[in-house]
């Protein structure tokens, strides 16, 4: 490792090292992207700048765009979800830099988006939009050389069109959440699994019989309820979304106001992408010994500083769960700072389900090198062969085999003239 990456232990290296060929063994879909990497050298030349969870899984990905022929600079998109082994580990790489430690300050956070701006990525890969966003803001002399980028994110993708709608973005960017193999298997499985994963190891409670909030019905907090319903717990869903409301009460959860689910709720866990979705109002209505948690990408969807207000003392009590005692005695159990629990309290997603998702950043990242520099400045979908290549290799390795439509079924469903 050089002097130019920042990690917090470089001594690290071999544990991460480690970690990441555990992960290897679960993600054969980007170890067969990789090995056709290998011979077609389809980054060679080419400075890829990422800001990712800094995980075992996102080292697979690093390492297969480096056997594509990239040099990767990357940091991380939280300043508490860094794996520090991992981002020693990578940093250990030729062609690989990293700006990247767990526990860094907000300030140190945004030095390290600087840091690997600084070296001129001409493509981008995002969770989160903020270096896409910096690039726009502060960093506009990136713009001349930086030719395209992609989010994996639905907070990130949902800034990304924000700036579209608006006509201040000026780069075309793909967003890789959006396709049907990352957010309804990642989002939807990985979310769930991972976030309930991040309570026990904080809490340890028994979830039988204990009231569960979810707060938001997307991708995320469907897989959020499922888990919690499977593992006994009563799950309440609270939805600005009438569509979404609907759909949670179809699948079996009660459906009622925040106002009303603060009253009845023994955990509290958001999964938005807004802010101020759990606030001091609510926190005033819960019960003794409440616990909250975020599984929503940014640290603003409970109030934590309104937390602080009404509140005389603050503990921590476990890893990554601080206790609050409110003025009135009762108390508030936080857990991961209000930040993204299942990343940092956890591990994040399994390496099977990422397996889905960094593929098709990968190939995402292959496409844009080819086709980067004509595509419109706009919001892009992944294209539909990349999505449908990704489950088919998934399947593959899965060593499971599937039906194909004959000739004339073909015929028939491209038809209009076929009836009955």
């Amino acid at each position: 490792m050089g002097e130019i990456s920042q990690v917090k232990d470089p001594g690290l290296a071999k544990s991460g090292r480690d970690k990441i060929s555990l992960a290897k063994r679960e993600m054969p879909v980007l170890n067969s992207i990789a090995d056709d990497f290998r011979l077609s050298k389809p980054f060679a030349g080419l400075t890829i700048g990422a800001c990712l969870h800094v995980t075992k899984e996102t080292g697979v990905l690093v390492e297969t765009l480096v056997t594509g022929g990239a040099r990767v600079f990357l940091c991380g998109s939280n300043p508490l979800s860094t794996q520090d082994d991992v981002a020693a580990a990578l940093a250990s790489h030729d062609s690989t830099y990293v700006f990247a430690w767990r526990g860094m300050s907000s300030r140190d956070y945004r030095q390290c988006l600087n840091n690997l701006l600084d070296f001129g990525p001409q493509l981008v890969i995002d969770d989160g939009a903020d270096l896409i966003s910096l690039i726009h803001s502060s960093r506009r002399g990136l713009l001349k050389t930086v030719f395209a980028g992609q989010e994996e994110t639905t907070t990130g993708v949902t800034r990304l069109k924000a700036m579209a709608r608006e006509n201040k973005l000026e780069i075309p960017i793909v967003a890789v959440n959006d396709t049907p193999t990352k957010r309804m298997f990642d989002n939807y499985y990985g979310t769930g699994q991972s976030t309930m994963d991040a309570l026990m190891r904080t809490t340890n409670i028994l979830l039988p019989g204990k009231v569960v909030v979810v707060s938001g019905y997307g991708f995320c907090g469907k897989g959020i309820a499922k888990c919690a319903r499977g593992m006994g717990a009563r799950v309440v869903v609270t939805e600005v979304d009438s569509t979404k409301s609907l759909q949670a009460i179809m699948d079996g959860h009660e459906v009622v106001s925040l106002g009303d689910a603060a009253k009845l709720g023994d955990v509290f866990i958001t999964a938005t992408g807004n802010k101020d979705v759990i606030t001091v109002q609510h926190m005033e209505l819960m019960k003794d010994g409440v616990i909250l948690g975020n599984a929503g990408h940014f640290n603003v969807e409970i109030d934590v500083s309104g937390l602080m207000v009404v509140s005389f003392n603050k503990q921590v009590v476990r890893a990554n769960l601080e206790q609050y005692t409110l003025k009135n005695g009762r108390k508030i159990y936080l857990i991961a700072e209000g930040r993204l629990m299942n990343l940092v309290a956890a591990e994040g997603h399994p390496s099977s389900v990422m397996d889905m998702s960094f593929a098709n950043q990968a190939l995402v990242c292959q496409w844009l090198a080819k086709e980067g520099k004509s595509l419109e400045q706009k919001v892009h979908s992944v294209p539909e062969e990349i999505d449908k290549k990704v489950a088919r290799l998934k399947l593959d390795a899965m060593g499971i085999k599937i039906d194909i439509l004959s000739d004339a079924q073909v015929k028939y469903l491209s038809s209009w003239q076929t009836g009955i």
